[in-house]
């Protein structure tokens, strides 16, 4: 997939997931890019980038960053983020403005991934854990692949409340995910999460300013609930202690051991896709060689939140699945929205 081919695919994919404002900044983006326009020099040398890089989010995630960090005030008041309104005409002239300007810059923060620590996606996590505590009521060890920021370790910390009025999680949370799933109910349980440990092969520190930065800058600007999620999480992030290791995916299952009258608990959301198939083969078989020493009480539970699809014919769906040692089949608990909030038990 060519960068304007790749880029156009960003911007339905905003458009589908509520951000009409990047939808618009990504095609004039297309526009100018292919009119030899500003974007050209920012971009040579990212021609041949692959689709999954995400080249034209990663170009607005590193103006957003100097939007937040207030060195770009001119394009501040079109950024809802800083409390601006985006006006597509007017918005735009001042992002090429800035792109004119902050060329050189803007091209090394192109070398950073995106880091979407998307909060929403603890609520398919955080109830994947109660329905594994209705069958194992054990203590968990936590342990997230892919965790950037390792905010959602703390989804025990977040509240979710529920359209009939009911809610679970910490009461009085800085972390509120309005109507967070519906379908199936979920027996309220008492989880005790006993340690919280992540892998990302670039980690980012939540604790510091530039870490907060970062995290923040990946948010689009106009998806404002996003944003208030994540900063309240911030805000847990400082209270709940997590451990997060610079550390690849197979490695870190690799070193990964069970424990007596706990449940090991491995989960990660929205990131398989972004292993190589060789890399995923090989991480599904670290697991399931992991749950086969598992016994009843020393067991592994595997709960993801990944696109996949039901069936070989099937469209993909983002599910939520459950698969518990010793013994036990992929069960599929549900469904969530890509950004995780709502998701619905089946």
């Amino acid at each position: 997939m060519d960068l304007v081919a790749a880029i156009q695919r960003q911007a339905v994919a905003c458009e589908d997931l509520g951000s009409p404002m990047y939808a618009d900044l990504l095609r004039r983006l297309v526009d100018d890019y292919e009119l030899g326009g500003t974007s050209t020099a920012v971009l040579a040398g990212f021609e041949s980038a692959p689709g999954d890089a995400l080249i034209g989010l990663r170009l607005l995630g590193a103006v957003h960053r100097l939007v937040l960090s207030g060195q770009a005030p001119e394009l501040a008041v079109f950024y809802p983020s800083v409390g601006g309104e985006w006006d597509a005409v007017l918005g735009w002239e001042a992002f090429d403005q800035v792109l004119a300007a902050r060329g050189p810059e803007l091209r090394n923060l192109l070398t950073q991934a995106p880091q979407t620590n998307e909060v929403g996606r603890s609520t398919a996590l955080y109830g994947g854990l109660l329905r594994l505590a209705e069958v194992v009521p054990l203590p968990v060890r936590l342990f997230e692949i892919g965790s950037s920021g390792g905010l959602n370790l703390r989804a025990d910390h977040f509240r979710y409340n529920l359209a009939d009025g009911s809610s679970y999680g910490t009461a009085d949370s800085s972390v509120v995910l309005e109507d967070a799933w519906s379908g199936r109910p979920i027996t309220p349980a008492v989880l005790r999460i006993a340690e919280r440990v992540g892998s990302d092969i670039a980690p980012v520190n939540p604790l510091s300013e530039d870490g907060a930065l970062t995290l923040t800058s990946y948010v689009w600007p106009d998806m404002t609930a996003r944003l208030e999620r994540l900063r309240g999480a911030l805000e847990v992030a400082r209270k709940v202690p997590a451990d997060v290791r610079r550390e690849d995916a197979l490695s870190f299952l690799r070193n990964l051991e069970l424990s007596e009258g706990h449940v090991t608990v491995v989960w990660h959301s929205v990131m398989w896709q972004y292993l190589s198939p060789a890399e995923q083969t090989a991480g599904d078989a670290l697991i399931v060689a992991l749950g086969a020493r598992a016994t009843p009480t020393t067991p592994l539970a595997h709960l993801c939140l990944e696109p996949m699809r039901r069936t070989p014919e099937a469209e993909p769906e983002f599910l939520i699945v459950l698969q518990v040692w010793p013994g036990g089949a992929p069960r599929i608990l549900g469904t969530a929205d890509p950004h995780g909030l709502p998701a619905y038990w089946e």
